[in-house]
């Protein structure tokens, strides 16, 4: 990032809350000394700086004092838009109208000259999303109670099940063209995701807080304990093809690594509560991966082999 547009989003920062040297450095990846000098530069050129000592201290803007109309460069506005187009592919989301009147909003006040570098741009690159035929009438409404911290109970259709659950939701996210509500289910005992569009109905309720966040706390550490003492190495060699697939898995997507011209390989632990899981995903990417550790993967996958030989060697051809 260039110097100048290094301090105007200083600014653009500092107009929306105090920040300190340091919290500065780590946004913009840069040293705590270039910020002071950032900040030495900014005074020099009449912006209004001052700043507080100790806790919840830290740089801030006279009061009063504004940024101009909102200058983006082509690389920001790359972004914006690029990311916008990226929300508005998933399906029944609570975006797709404003995405349009904020497209507008932006090209409006852009200069003609960042609009013509920006075009060719938005032409070659994008954000790829399956498309997916579900809806989520309850979406907007989960995105409040989450915000509000507010108990719900759901009935919810799984693949296996159709059931109610009482939940506390946590984050609302998307990932792979679904919309989830990460949350605590009572039933479960445990943080799970829920996709959004498998839940029918959605109501608030009350509930006991100072229980419920007791046996959290204490489910949370049983989890991490668990997380830590109970994991088995896994290490594949995977194809190109396999590759991919691994990489658009939430936990182990970032381990994908590429050894060779056409060769990639993953490493990761995986927790033990989770092995049946790598046993289902291994297996299912058939000759596109090969385990290397542990033994019991692989023998898990032979045996699995083995029960679909089983299943077709009396089918006659």
């Amino acid at each position: 990032m260039k110097r100048m547009d290094r301090m105007m989003a200083i600014l653009m920062a500092l107009q929306q809350r105090s920040e300190t040297a340091q919290s500065l450095a780590d946004k913009f990846e840069v040293s705590k000394r270039t910020v002071l000098r950032d900040m030495q530069a900014l005074s020099e050129m009449g912006v209004p700086l001052y700043a507080l000592a100790g806790p919840g201290g830290g740089y801030r803007l006279m009061e009063g004092f504004h940024l101009p109309p909102l200058h983006l460069d082509r690389d920001e506005v790359l972004t914006v838009l690029v990311a916008l187009d990226g929300m508005a592919k998933y399906s029944d989301g609570p975006f797709h109208s404003a995405r349009w009147t904020v497209i507008d909003k932006i090209r409006a006040v852009l200069p003609e000259q960042t609009l013509q570098l920006v075009s060719p741009l938005l032409q070659t690159v994008e954000m790829e999303v399956p498309k997916r035929h579900f809806k989520t009438p309850h979406l907007n409404a989960l995105m409040t109670y989450t915000a509000n911290s507010q108990w719900l109970k759901v009935m919810y259709r799984s693949q296996n099940y159709h059931r109610s659950l009482d939940i506390l939701p946590r984050r609302v996210y998307a990932a792979h063209g679904f919309w989830y509500c990460e949350a605590y289910s009572q039933l479960h005992g445990e943080v799970r995701s829920l996709r959004i569009d498998r839940m029918e109905t959605v109501e608030e309720f009350d509930y006991p807080i100072h229980e419920l966040e007791k046996k959290i706390l204490q489910d949370n550490s049983v989890q991490s304990h668990s997380d830590k003492e109970g994991s088995i190495y896994i290490f594949a060699k995977l194809t190109y093809r396999g590759a991919l697939l691994a990489e658009q898995d939430t936990h182990m997507g970032h381990m994908v690594s590429q050894v060779g011209d056409e060769e990639w390989e993953v490493a990761f632990q995986c927790p033990m509560e989770e092995w049946s899981w790598a046993i289902t995903f291994f297996f299912n990417m058939g000759l596109d991966a090969q385990i290397i550790e542990p033994p019991q993967l692989i023998e898990e996958i032979r045996e699995r082999a083995r029960c679909l030989m089983d299943r077709y060697s009396h089918v006659q051809m």
